[in-house]
């Protein structure tokens, strides 16, 4: 038998070799579901999920991780190649959620959570260098930090939030749409097939058992793959969004800080030459005069309408979008994601989570109370000139046993 090492360099090379293609939108992917009957790659699947917390746990089957074995992996291989296998319903529980009310959670037998980690692995080899930079969940070396890192260094000086909610997401997954959008990337009908399998599998709950008519596996591990497949779609129109929003280079001079600025070059130009050490003294305290009352004002005019901006990351089902602009460019663009959502995927906003903010004030994401800071403090730069440096920088603001934490913890 080959020993570890081989088993993990062999594996990498079948997934290396689907990610060569992975961000070429062009590409159609096919013969993916022979992958499905090389038990290194089930090796590699044991080794990911079995320290994992449940897999003691028993599913329908009434087996655990334990029980694995290299015949039960070559049974279930076999099962594969005859297209006979059928994975098994999940076993419905609920566990607490903090607000008091409970989540339900499936748990798949050990058996179909193998056959789905072998499929996530190749889902991910094919999607992970096609997907937008925006998204930061369930995603390797991404994570809630790397959401809100982005919101902190990219969001600078947004005017509005939109704090973005999907009702319900991961139960209402259209089937269909899923199943769509899965073609335009994968010409493999088995393995299309397969995952359909898994989708259609439905639920046990006391003792009674559930079709499912939409949304992703209850408990499965190709859940947060499938979801960011789907949502892929919505990341494509932001960026499309994006790009036909923005206009305008940089914001127009604010006309006072022209005044104040014209000013201080002129008494500069008078400062250079002037010999009297009076004068001189009175030149410069003229000066830093302007230069205090220049720190008031923006150097841009921040009511510019032919400057705008937006910015949108996402982690799972939420999503924060920051614009530069006006309140209208806010209500239009809930307007027309909301349309999105409904026509292209089934999907529903929820009305009492998807709000309009202004960055002033907090807008809640990821467990954090997101802001851009209003401040009149000042300091020199490199260079000298007196700056608001703290002005327009967004704040992260989460409450730990009554301490602020400004960042990231």
């Amino acid at each position: 038998m080959k020993n570890v090492r081989d088993i993990m360099r062999n594996s990498e090379k079948v997934l290396n070799s689907l990610m060569g293609h992975s961000d070429n939108s062009a590409y159609k992917y096919n013969r993916l579901y022979r992958i499905m009957f090389n038990e290194e790659m089930y090796y590699v699947a044991y080794q990911n999920i079995y320290a994992n917390q449940g897999n003691m746990t028993k599913g329908l089957d009434g087996r655990t991780a334990d029980q694995m074995s290299l015949s039960r992996i070559e049974n279930l291989i076999d099962t594969l190649k005859n297209e006979t296998y059928q994975p098994h319903p999940s076993k419905r529980v609920y566990i607490p959620k903090k607000n008091g009310k409970k989540r339900p959670l499936g748990i798949p037998s050990f058996e179909d959570k193998l056959v789905q980690e072998v499929i996530r692995m190749v889902l991910e080899a094919i999607y992970e260098g096609y997907f937008e930079y925006s998204s930061h969940g369930f995603r390797p070396k991404r994570s809630c930090h790397t959401a809100l890192s982005n919101i902190q260094n990219t969001f600078s000086g947004v005017k509005w939030f939109i704090e973005g909610d999907i009702k319900g997401f991961f139960d209402n997954i259209n089937h269909q749409i899923l199943i769509n959008i899965l073609k335009e990337r994968v010409d493999d009908e088995r393995f299309i097939n397969l995952i359909r399998k898994f989708l259609n599998a439905g639920y046990v709950e006391d003792w009674t058992f559930h079709r499912t008519y939409s949304g992703t596996p209850q408990g499965g591990i190709i859940s947060p793959i499938l979801a960011n497949i789907y949502l892929d779609k919505f990341d494509k129109y932001m960026k499309e969004y994006i790009q036909n929003f923005d206009c305008g280079k940089k914001r127009r001079l604010d006309t006072r800080s022209g005044t104040l600025t014209v000013r201080k070059g002129r008494l500069s130009t008078k400062l250079k030459i002037e010999k009297d050490p009076n004068v001189r003294k009175q030149l410069a305290s003229s000066i830093r005069e302007i230069e205090k009352e220049r720190t008031k004002i923006p150097h841009g005019n921040e009511m510019d309408d032919r400057y705008r901006r937006l910015k949108y990351v996402r982690y799972a089902d939420d999503f924060l979008i920051g614009i530069t602009g006006s309140k209208a460019d806010c209500i239009q663009l809930k307007k027309d994601i909301s349309q999105y959502m409904e026509n292209c995927l089934k999907l529903e906003l929820s009305a009492e989570k998807t709000l309009i903010t202004n960055a002033k004030e907090p807008a809640k994401f990821l467990g954090y109370d997101i802001f851009v800071r209003k401040s009149y403090d000042t300091k020199r730069d490199k260079n000298g000139i007196l700056k608001r440096a703290f002005n327009g920088k967004v704040v992260l603001y989460r409450w730990v046993l009554k301490i602020s934490i400004f960042g990231l913890i």
